[in-house]
C-alpha cells in the first residue's frame, strides 16, 4: 500500500487485483465495505480493459478529459475483485494526470484501487502532511508530490444506463461534460447504499461542527466561531477567517477548500460557518462537499 498524490486529492492505493491488500485500505480508513473504490490506471486503453464494454460515449469523454479528474462507472470485468466494487457489477475508473501518480502506475504496471488517504468521512487530504496527520504510520509509504492542483475529488459519471447519470459533482463541471456528450441526468442524492464514492449523506467533515450561513453576520460573544469565506469579506468578530479566493475565482476556491477547512478545524473552535458558492460550475462541487460536511 502507498499514499500518492493525484491532481484532485491524495489517494491510498493498493493493486486492484489483490483483494487482501484492498481490504487493508478499508481497515486503515475505517471505511464501510459497501462503499466502492475508484480504480486508477495509466491510460484509457487500460481503463477500458477493466470493463465488460466500452460505450462510444466513454471514448468521447476519455478523449476530452483523460488524463484528468473524471471518473466513469462502467460494467466491470470479472478480474476486478468484488471488494473493490462493493459487490456491484460495475467499476469506477479514471486516469489521473498528476506526474507522480503516472510514474507510480508505470512502476507498478497494474491498476490501483485508491480512495482518499484519510480517515473515513473526514476532510480529504491535499498534501502529504495531511495524509500523515490522519493516518500516521499505518501507511508504509507516502509519496510527496506537493499540494494537489485541483483540490476537490473527481467528478463521477455513470454510463450504465441509456442516459449518462451524474453521481458526484467534482473538478470537471457538469457544463463541461454536457458540452461533450449532451444532456446528463443527476443522481447525486445522498444514499446509504452508494453506487460510487462520495454519495453517503455525511462525508468530508471536520471534527468541529460545520454550518452553512446565508450571510457572514458577526457571531455572538459567547463562542469562538470560524468563518470559511468564498471570497473577500468585511466580516469581523470571528476567531478565525479563511478566504478561499481573494479574487472570488471558483477554481482557486476549490483548490484551497480542504486545506482551509483543516486549518480552521485545528483552531479549537466551537463551530465553523461557511458561505454558499455560486450554484454553477465548480460551485456545485464546493457546495456538495460543504453540505455533506455539515451532516455529521
Amino acid at each position: 500500500m502507498v499514499a500518492f498524490p493525484t491532481e484532485t486529492v491524495y489517494g491510498l492505493g493498493a493493486v486492484a487485483f489483490d483483494a487482501l491488500a484492498v481490504a487493508r485500505i478499508f481497515e486503515i480508513k475505517g471505511r464501510p465495505h459497501f462503499d466502492p473504490l475508484i480504480v486508477h490506471v495509466a491510460n484509457a486503453e487500460l481503463a477500458f480493459d477493466l470493463c465488460q464494454s466500452e460505450p462510444s460515449l466513454a471514448s468521447r469523454l476519455a478523449e476530452a478529459f483523460w488524463p484528468g479528474p473524471l471518473t466513469l462507472v462502467l460494467p466491470k470485468h470479472p478480474s476486478i475483485p468484488d471488494i473493490v466494487t462493493a459487490g456491484l457489477p460495475s467499476v469506477a475508473v479514471r486516469v489521473p494526470s498528476h506526474p507522480v501518480a503516472q510514474q507510480l502506475l508505470a512502476a507498478v504496471a497494474a491498476p490501483l484501487a485508491a480512495p482518499s488517504a484519510n480517515r473515513f468521512g473526514r476532510i480529504s487530504p491535499t498534501t502529504a502532511a495531511h495524509v500523515y496527520n490522519d493516518l500516521g504510520n499505518d501507511v508504509p509509504m507516502i509519496l510527496d508530490g506537493g499540494s494537489c492542483t485541483q483540490g476537490i475529488e473527481s467528478t463521477i459519471l455513470s454510463l450504465l444506463e441509456k442516459r449518462p447519470q451524474l453521481l458526484r459533482h467534482g473538478s470537471v463541471s457538469l457544463e463541461e461534460i454536457q458540452d461533450v456528450i449532451g444532456e446528463v441526468e443527476s443522481n447525486i442524492d445522498p444514499t446509504d447504499r452508494p453506487l460510487s464514492p462520495g454519495q453517503l449523506p455525511s462525508h468530508y467533515a471536520p471534527k468541529t461542527r460545520l454550518q452553512f450561513v446565508r450571510d457572514a453576520a458577526p457571531p455572538g460573544d459567547s463562542e469562538r466561531v470560524g468563518l470559511l469565506a468564498m471570497g473577500p469579506t468585511l466580516a469581523s468578530g470571528y476567531a478565525a477567517i479563511e478566504v478561499l479566493s481573494e479574487s472570488g475565482e471558483l477554481r482557486e476556491a476549490a483548490c484551497n477548500l480542504f486545506a482551509a477547512l483543516r486549518r480552521l478545524d485545528e483552531r479549537q473552535l466551537d463551530r465553523i460557518v461557511c458561505e454558499f458558492a455560486p450554484q454553477q460550475g465548480l460551485g456545485n462541487a464546493i457546495n456538495d462537499r460543504l453540505w455533506r460536511g455539515c451532516q455529521r
